[in-house]
């Protein structure tokens, strides 16, 4: 009896008792299914660190919003639409016409970008306001917020199952997608606005500088359970809600920031995974072990 009522005040209560609670639930699940498997499309496609590079290029484009209109929601997330999308327009183009490779061009606007954003943030902000669009606090996700987040998951889920079997396609043998006479670019582009927005959407709950773990480290653990693609999917998306609620119960119960425990609770995963998953440390230690004795 005991057991159970510790339980219940541990991880059910904070959620009933609690509005803002139950909104940053909503936010997690709704980002957990619609940037988990854009993330897995990342590192399938060898673009992992472009989901970084892409989370920090935002920024600037945050920060005019914010300059403009305040801490308004729809202002700093179409500003950081626009900025991703020039940045990865711009590096695309710099590679093309320079003898830099893409990842260096990123890499050096990336940089370009944050330090502006940060500037702009702080000439015209306070430091609350840098550290609340840095690092996000998904305990203050208000309604507004929640419905752009979920606006944006469920349009990022329709377009993705429209995209599926091109960047399926185009992921795993590009050459036959021209052959066919479809333009790889275009499956290319539109799949990094996927990024673009998925990232702009988690910026209030996890902040510019967090949103991309969500993104990614599920994703990179998936990979280490499963090899077939729609498992991946699943395994990415179900690790990334665990993360974000066991997250959320821990930033309430310690009084963290919300968006840097949700990471770590997403990192802890992650190091279970490389431990125990089929393709982890362990399974590929066992064997020889057992051959020495």
């Amino acid at each position: 009896m005991q057991f159970f009522e510790l339980f219940q005040n541990t991880f059910i209560t904070p959620f009933v008792e609690f509005a803002f609670m139950r909104r940053a639930l909503v936010a997690v699940l709704a980002l957990s299914l619609s940037a988990a498997p854009i993330g897995v499309f990342l590192t399938l496609r060898r673009m992992s660190l472009l989901g970084d590079v892409l989370s920090h290029a935002v920024l600037p484009g945050v920060a005019i919003g914010f300059m403009f209109f305040g801490l308004s929601l729809t202002a700093m997330m179409l500003g950081g639409v626009v900025a991703g999308i020039l940045v990865a327009g711009f590096a695309s183009i710099v590679s093309r016409f320079t003898t830099l490779k893409e990842d260096a061009s990123l890499a050096a606007i990336y940089l370009i970008a944050l330090a502006l954003g940060v500037t702009l943030i702080t000439r015209h902000g306070s430091q609350l306001d840098l550290l609340h669009i840095l690092f996000g606090s998904a305990l203050g996700v208000n309604e507004q917020g929640l419905m752009l987040v979920a606006g944006v998951a469920t349009s990022s889920l329709v377009i993705l199952a429209l995209m599926y079997r091109g960047l399926v396609f185009e992921s795993f043998d590009p050459l036959f997608l021209a052959s066919a006479g479809r333009r790889g670019w275009l499956w290319q582009q539109s799949f990094l606005m996927l990024v673009v927005v998925n990232l702009v959407a988690g910026y209030q709950t996890l902040g510019t500088l967090m949103a991309v773990g969500l993104m990614m480290l599920p994703a990179v653990s998936a990979r280490l359970w499963h090899d077939k693609l729609p498992t991946q999917l699943l395994n990415a998306c179900l690790q990334a809600f665990l993360a974000g609620a066991a997250g959320l119960l821990l930033s309430y119960h310690l009084d963290t920031p919300s968006g840097s425990t949700i990471i770590g609770c997403a990192g802890l995963l992650y190091f279970l995974s490389l431990l125990a998953a089929p393709q982890g440390w362990l399974q590929h230690l066992w064997p020889k072990q057992h051959r020495i004795a």
